[in-house]
């Protein structure tokens, strides 16, 4: 299967210790590695606040204001680093994904798009959302998924099983790789 491997904001605010720290970040990152590791195509995407936020989005800036203008707690988790050099890595300023031109564009030559990253109850459901209507299938990666809490996780993981098996599917790393490989 031609997939698509999609590592939604794996960025430093959301590892332990920072100021929007998601749950099971460890197990996530570990997971993450093992499936670049698989050989299939992979795509990064980081979240930038929007330069002229409109809505909701002014608030958002407003409140966040100190932490989008943090660089480093921003930027991609040194674990994924050596990664950002060789595959695409894309900036977007709202929660989902698809929200880029070009990754949509990416996504629609692959078959799957194998979702994973951060937050689970966010960026990564809103991803999923924007696959769906996109008519793009996708595998949501439960164990290579995090959120602020366990509860927000699992209840992110519950909603996204409604939609197999018509949109999608969900797995664990290792039924994914058991799978493909």
């Amino acid at each position: 299967m031609n997939d698509l491997i999609l590592v939604i904001d794996m960025q430093n605010v959301y590892e332990p210790g920072g100021a929007w720290a998601c749950a099971n970040m460890e197990r996530t990152k570990r997971n993450i590695l093992r499936l670049l590791s698989s050989g299939k195509d992979a795509a990064f995407t980081v979240f930038d606040p929007p330069s002229s936020p409109a809505g909701a989005w002014k608030e958002y800036c407003r409140v966040n204001k100190e932490i989008n203008d943090d660089r480093e707690a921003g930027a991609l988790i040194s674990d994924f680093r050596r990664y950002s050099d060789a595959l695409p890595l894309y900036h977007k300023s709202t929660y989902s994904s698809l929200s880029v031109p070009s990754l949509l564009a990416d996504a629609r030559k692959h078959d799957r798009v194998v979702v994973t990253g951060v937050v689970a109850e966010c960026c990564v459901l809103s991803t999923v959302m924007a696959l769906i209507d996109e008519g793009i299938p996708f595998v949501y990666i439960r164990d290579a998924v995090s959120g602020l809490s366990d509860e927000s996780e699992a209840e992110t993981a519950a909603i996204i099983s409604y939609m197999e098996p018509v949109h999608g599917k969900t797995m664990t790393t290792e039924e994914y790789l058991w799978d493909v490989l």
